[in-house]
């Protein structure tokens, strides 16, 4: 029912959605952070340019990365200067595009969690003479692990589920930048519908747990 090649493409896809995920929460955090205790009148800039995917059509993202990471581009020209090739049809290529497509479905849930937690805390760990660092992994993240939840299940779904910014950046190379949304496609253009019905229901019914999980186990917070 499943090919070899189509098994390929889930375990990269597998991998890819938890190499962002990953990453998403380590850079996200700081920026959410950010976000969510600043009063510069950069907030506004920073936080539309990091929901900009949102409203962005994937293949404008895709292209304009294709072209900052080829060979004339300013990544791409980097990317030689260090010794370690374009990043275009590779797998970095492809977690950088992933990480910069997925990032507001990790950086909101992470500022809404920050800014429900409110001064108090904080200012009470102040007064217990806690440093930044302490305060910040002995009260905010115990308080913020709701958004935390939120977003490493948003951020690896979405991911799981790219397809443009993927196939514009990876294109479609077999066990290499072949995802299962690109597999999907192929199938179909081959008239293989059998195929992409397998891949394409999987697809669907672990988006559906994960978010059953989500709902099921961190629900929303009611306000009375």
């Amino acid at each position: 029912m499943l090919s070899a090649d189509d098994w390929g493409a889930v375990w990269l896809t597998l991998k890819l959605a938890s190499t962002v995920t990953v990453l998403l929460l380590l850079l996200g955090t700081p920026v959410a952070w950010w976000l969510a205790r600043t009063r510069s009148r950069a907030r506004s800039v920073v936080g539309a340019i990091v929901a900009l995917p949102l409203v962005l059509p994937p293949s404008v993202l895709g292209f304009y990365l294709l072209v900052a990471m080829g060979p004339n581009g300013p990544l791409g020209q980097l990317t030689q200067w260090l010794g370690l090739g374009l990043l275009p049809f590779t797998f970095p290529g492809l977690v950088i595009g992933s990480l910069l497509y997925s990032m507001p479905f990790v950086v909101q849930p992470l500022q809404n969690a920050f800014e429900a937690i409110g001064p108090r805390p904080l200012e009470v760990a102040a007064t217990l003479r806690a440093s930044p660092l302490d305060t910040f992994f002995s009260v905010v993240l115990p308080l913020a692990r709701p958004g935390f939840i939120t977003a490493a299940t948003l951020g690896f779904a979405h991911t799981v589920g790219e397809f443009g910014v993927v196939m514009m950046i990876g294109g479609n190379i077999p066990q290499q930048t072949r995802v299962v949304s690109v597999q999907i496609y192929g199938h179909v253009e081959a008239i293989e519908y059998a195929q992409a019905h397998w891949l394409s229901g999987g697809m669907l019914v672990i988006s559906f747990i994960a978010l059953l999980l989500l709902y099921r186990f961190n629900p929303p917070r009611r306000t009375l």
